[in-house]
């Protein structure tokens, strides 16, 4: 009686937890609600289950408890049991994989008009790169990483030195425009990731990954290493700023190209 009482309490005392909890998600700042949706009707799935689960061992613990004097009745097979729980268990795994694929083809598909920039990671520290009048970014290659040229941009690609290049400071960002994110790491695994934009990605050396967003309102917001990376993992923080498109102009403006970049550093 007394575990049978317990597991009730576990389960009812999971509900209201969630319910009662004090911590959720930031206010999101990027169009992937959907993640936020597929997360709550997957937590809701699980959830039913892992009631009904817990409150279905209650009942077993209770109604076959031991009793003077009972026999227990052999019954190795339950077909109509074990139809139902397939087929139930089918449509819930079905439910909670439907979702996150009709996401995940939002997340891979990146809108056309979407602007690129780079965010490169290191121990432990952030660095970024912006198109310039081109509108595109110049090619980079780890051979040319230098304490000149810490993000390797190739110095004889045209389309390169035009690039706005920004190091330890803030990215900034205008709002309502769709920006895909290109991500690199010079030494070991990291992960580029905003809470209030959901969307992340792990930056794998020797690869170009990638995801893309829009950021919805204005505003600063932190960035964090999703990733172990080292000893500093924890200081490994940047700030993004989503503003209006004339203050993010006037921002950009003030900002200087890899040519400009390399002119001071050879004077």
């Amino acid at each position: 009686m007394a575990v049978a009482l317990a597991l009730v309490l576990i389960a009812v005392g999971s509900v209201v937890f969630h319910l009662l909890s004090p911590w959720w998600w930031t206010p999101i700042a990027s169009n992937w609600q959907y993640i936020d949706q597929t997360i709550v009707i997957t937590f809701w799935i699980t959830g039913v289950v892992f009631v009904a689960v817990v409150l279905f061992m209650a009942y077993c613990v209770f109604r076959f408890r031991h009793r003077h004097g009972a026999k227990a009745a052999y019954e190795p097979e339950n077909k109509r049991l074990e139809w139902w729980l397939t087929v139930a268990t089918a449509v819930g795994v079905a439910a909670m994989l439907a979702p996150g694929l009709f996401v995940w083809n939002q997340f891979v598909t990146v809108p056309r008009d979407a602007v690129e920039i780079e965010v490169v990671g290191r121990q432990w520290q952030w660095s970024y790169r912006l198109p310039g009048e081109d509108g595109k970014l110049g090619t980079s290659d780890i051979r040319h990483i230098g304490l000149d040229n810490p993000l390797g941009l190739n110095p004889h690609d045209a389309a390169g030195q035009d690039d706005v290049v920004i190091e330890a400071e803030d990215l900034h960002l205008p709002i309502g425009k769709p920006v895909k994110v290109l991500l690199r790491s010079i030494d070991v695994l990291h992960d580029f990731y905003v809470p209030e934009f959901r969307a992340k990605m792990d930056m794998v050396p020797g690869s170009v990954t990638y995801f893309w967003f829009t950021p919805t309102r204005t505003g600063t917001f932190e960035v964090l290493c999703a990733e172990l990376c080292g000893v500093g993992h924890a200081v490994m923080r940047g700030r993004v700023v989503v503003q209006s498109e004339t203050e993010h102009a006037v921002w950009l403006n003030r900002q200087r190209t890899f040519a400009q970049l390399a002119l001071a550093q050879a004077r």
